[in-house]
Formats: structure tokens, C-alpha cells, sequence
């Protein structure tokens, strides 16, 4: 910060790092300058990729799990309401 009063003042929110330059005087901003974000290389692009894709083969296959477990409760259920008509 600046030792004459009158001079304008900068401030980095610490949520979104944006800098602001703060007239002290009428107290209003005068210019915002937004943070730069920060560049990843291409390995680690590739590694959450990849960890991504992984991710949504062990959904599907969960899924797909879950519907023979469906279908296979419907058939048992099925044939046992069956089994009791064709016994009456």
C-alpha cells in the first residue's frame, strides 16, 4: 500500500483473486483486473481424462449390473405368479 492518502490503493479478493485499484478519496473502484488462470500441462489434461473415462466404464457397468438383477427378480416373480394360476 501507498504512503500518501490520496493515492490509489490495490486489493486482491481472496476468493477469485481479481485485483482491484480503490480510489481512497470517493472510495470507489477504478479499474478490476481479473485473474489469470492457471494453465495446466498436457499430462495432467490427459491423466483427469483418463481418470474421467474410467469413471463413467464403472458406472455403466454398475448400471448394467443392476438391470440383470431387475430383469432376473421380474422373471423369479413372474414364474411364481404363474406357478400359482397354473396350480389352481
Amino acid at each position: 500500500m501507498a504512503s500518501n492518502k490520496n493515492s490509489v490503493f490495490q486489493i486482491e479478493c481472496p476468493d477469485c483473486r481479481t485485483i482491484l485499484w480503490i480510489d481512497p478519496v470517493t472510495r470507489k473502484v477504478l479499474k478490476k483486473e481479473k485473474a489469470k488462470k492457471k494453465k495446466g500441462n498436457l499430462d495432467d489434461l490427459l491423466l483427469n481424462e483418463k481418470k474421467r473415462k474410467e469413471g463413467f466404464d464403472r458406472k455403466l457397468e454398475a448400471t448394467a449390473e443392476l438391470q440383470k438383477e431387475k430383469l432376473k427378480r421380474a422373471r423369479e416373480q413372474f414364474e411364481k405368479a404363474f406357478s400359482r394360476t397354473k396350480d389352481k
